[in-house]
């Protein structure tokens, strides 16, 4: 898959393509079968496909601390698109100067004259360009006027519900990982380059690989029994989602994944933790011996799941 990095690197060969544009956060069934739709309809048309996302997302850039939690970075959601046979995926960045551009502007110099799109697929509550004033009909119009076809996402439903991106985010918040499995068509997970951090679980003698992850929030928080996946094996591990109080400020959301038996010095590896089942919430504790004892229940309580 080919990664355009802006609209300043779009090129004469990037012109003429079938088309997405979305979020695709966490890229779960529903968005697969756009994309499964989208490749369908460029191989009948004898054009790539190519999904479009910008970066940062809307929300996250106006409201930082509002925005939905992400349910992943952009390098998994990027690992996530092209494991599915996208051609291409561009990669808008998203700033002040994008924000003023009207629909009908977007429309016309991005999808039209910039990238010449011959079919669009997209949500029907689509909405682009500045104040959120685009939507699927003026994208249809506009399309008919200068020659593109645009189609509308169907409703993709899992147990009864459509699936989406918030759902997850409330399976996840549940800590209802069966449902969240059941939306995504994988077990959830979040995946990273493991980072040196502050090297206390060493002094609390449980050593914790730091993975950045590269999102403003979690989806979830609290202690989990895992599942982490390293150099093609498997290992079992208990993992800190939140924001460590004990020892921090508490405003930067991390990931330390503390695996069972494990004695390997792992730092730069790229880890996928995925999770199984919550032990507990995050607390602050009065001291560290406090927070050691808690570590080393946590271990106890993960093995003993893991073994039922």
């Amino acid at each position: 898959m080919e990664l355009i990095r802006g609209l300043h690197n779009i090129r004469p060969q990037h012109k003429g393509c079938v088309a997405t544009i979305g979020a695709f956060d966490g890229v779960h069934l529903g968005h697969q079968k756009v994309l499964q739709k989208l490749k369908d309809k460029g191989r009948e048309l004898g054009l790539p496909a190519l999904v479009i996302t910008l970066e940062p997302l809307p929300r996250e850039y106006f409201s930082p601390q509002k925005s939905p939690a992400r349910l992943m970075s952009f390098r998994e959601k990027a690992k996530a698109i092209e494991a599915l046979g996208v051609d291409r995926l561009l990669r808008v960045k998203f700033d002040k100067t994008l924000s003023e551009v009207s629909a009908e502007d977007f429309i016309k110099d991005i999808f039209f004259d910039k990238l010449a799109i011959k079919y669009m697929i997209v949500g029907d509550d689509l909405r682009f360009g500045h104040d959120r004033r685009g939507d699927f009909g003026l994208l249809k119009q506009m399309g008919k006027d200068l020659g593109f076809d645009v189609a509308a996402t169907d409703t993709f439903e899992v147990q009864g519900d459509r699936a989406s991106s918030t759902r997850i985010r409330q399976a996840l918040e549940a800590s209802d990982f069966t449902l969240a499995e059941a939306l995504l068509g994988r077990p959830y997970a979040i995946s990273g380059k493991v980072v040196y951090g502050k090297q206390l679980g060493r002094t609390l003698n449980a050593p914790t690989a730091n993975v950045k992850l590269h999102r403003i929030k979690a989806a979830m928080s609290g202690v989990y029994a895992v599942e982490v996946r390293l150099d093609g094996e498997c290992f079992q591990g208990v993992a800190n989602v939140g924001t460590r109080p004990t020892v921090d400020d508490g405003l930067t959301a991390i990931l330390e994944v503390h695996l069972l038996d494990f004695n390997r010095d792992i730092y730069g590896k790229h880890l996928e933790v995925v999770f199984r089942h919550k032990l507990r919430d995050e607390k602050k504790f009065e001291s560290l011996d406090a927070l050691k004892s808690a570590i080393h229940q946590d271990c106890d309580d993960a093995k003993a799941w893991f073994k039922q």
